[in-house]
């Protein structure tokens, strides 16, 4: 039996948005817990740190492309 689960194309950017969130958030967690102990060097600090800011944009970007555009 096949059995095919369609998603529309909101259901597929909100599920790459919840991934992307998470994403962030344990590069946060990451980012704080070796602040703290000061084992990276900071250029690796700083291209996690980096990295972080691009998610944040594409997150951006993505939840500005599933908001609706309301004209008051």
């Amino acid at each position: 039996m096949n059995i095919q689960h369609s998603m529309n194309p909101d259901d597929i950017s909100r599920t790459r948005l919840e991934a992307l969130r998470c994403e962030h958030r344990d590069l946060d967690e990451a980012i704080a817990a070796l602040h703290g102990q000061q084992l990276m060097p900071s250029l690796a600090l700083q291209r996690l740190k980096k990295q972080k800011l691009s998610l944040k944009d594409r997150i951006a970007r993505l939840s500005d492309e599933l908001t609706p555009d309301i004209i008051a």
